[in-house]
């Protein structure tokens, strides 16, 4: 299992593309939504949760505490939080488990499990800096939604698909997403 957990930062296609992509294997999901996401969701892309969230997939708000991915004793792959805002990556830096969220992000610390933050804000003030490299320090990692152009994207989905990847890497998940770049350089 993956949880995948969508904050309040602009981006929310590559969360979308994320649970898409991932729907397509046999990984179960567990899906966390935060308030802020179900509004983006609609104002960025035009969605409902249900029009984005696969009917395998458990879904919790960010409110459900009560929830098993509360718990490291709930054995996962990891998780991956997309878009993680900057709220988000201040309480996960400084331990303040106080959503769903946070606190399953805690548990894959604290349990040494994989934490990818794919972090979506420009420009970066210090403390965020700081944030990061506290996460960083507790095991986490800061992927940046920073796409490429090695492999020269020609559409906005080809951006999103690069980041996707980057993250699916991560966990050694394959992927047809981009072209890595020793392909490209063996052209």
């Amino acid at each position: 299992m993956i949880i995948i957990a969508l904050t309040g930062a602009s981006g929310i296609r590559y969360g979308i593309r994320l649970i898409d992509v991932l729907s397509s294997t046999d990984i179960d999901l567990t899906i966390i939504l935060s308030e802020t996401s179900r509004k983006l969701l609609l104002m960025e892309a035009g969605a409902d949760q249900l029009d984005v969230i696969p009917p395998r997939a458990k879904i919790y708000q960010a409110d459900q505490l009560d929830a098993s991915v509360a718990s490291g004793s709930t054995k996962t792959q990891g998780m991956i939080i997309c878009p993680c805002s900057m709220k988000t990556l201040a309480s996960i830096a400084h331990g303040f488990a106080d959503n769903l969220i946070s606190r399953a992000a805690d548990c894959m610390l604290k349990e040494r499990r994989k934490l990818v933050l794919v972090a979506r804000e420009t420009p970066l003030n210090l403390i965020q800096l700081r944030n990061m490299v506290a996460v960083t320090e507790a095991g986490g990692v800061i992927l940046p939604a920073s796409p490429g152009f090695y492999a020269r994207p020609t559409s906005i989905d080809d951006l999103v698909d690069f980041v996707v990847g980057k993250t699916l890497d991560q966990f050694d998940i394959e992927h047809d997403l981009f072209l890595s770049w020793d392909k490209i350089s063996k052209r």
